[in-house]
């Protein structure tokens, strides 16, 4: 798998760009599969697709919670770093709560990071689904982000 991936690569040309896109698809949904293992530690990144995400009616169905970048760090600011970060751990804050908020044996109050994350659920679902006739560029997409993490962030489109 190694040498396919390379065979993809821009060599000295380019600067750095998506060269490929590679589709695993793992029985059963197993993330766990030899295969789906493999890329995982060569590509520097993956987007992991939810059935469950999908069959809810959320799209795109990307589970950001199991889908990683390497290259992140490397080619955004800061700023846009830590709002995704910060997305990433309240969406999964609330996904390892979901069970307790759902039955009402959370108590709001008790954690302030979980209380947080109660309240800016529907916000932040809200921003990962979008229609596939929608475009929005990165200075939108940030405007946005920054909104729902009461962040004031000028729009650089």
């Amino acid at each position: 798998m190694p040498h396919l991936v390379e065979r993809a690569g821009n060599a000295n040309v380019g600067g750095g760009s998506i060269t490929a896109f590679y589709t695993v698809l793992a029985e059963g949904d197993d993330n766990n599969d030899p295969i789906a293992d493999a890329a995982r530690g060569v590509l520097d990144g993956h987007i992991v697709l939810s059935r469950s995400l999908a069959e809810s009616g959320h799209f795109p169905a990307i589970d950001i919670e199991a889908s990683v970048s390497r290259v992140m760090p490397d080619i955004v600011d800061a700023e846009h770093l830590q709002m995704a970060r910060d997305v990433r751990r309240l969406y999964s804050l609330y996904q390892q709560n979901r069970d307790l908020i759902s039955v009402g044996a959370y108590q709001p109050g008790s954690d302030r990071r979980i209380d947080q994350a109660i309240e800016k659920n529907a916000a932040i679902k809200d921003f990962l689904q979008q229609d596939m006739n929608e475009p929005v560029d990165i200075g939108r997409s940030l405007h946005e982000l920054g909104l729902l993490l009461n962040i004031d962030r000028a729009v650089n489109a």
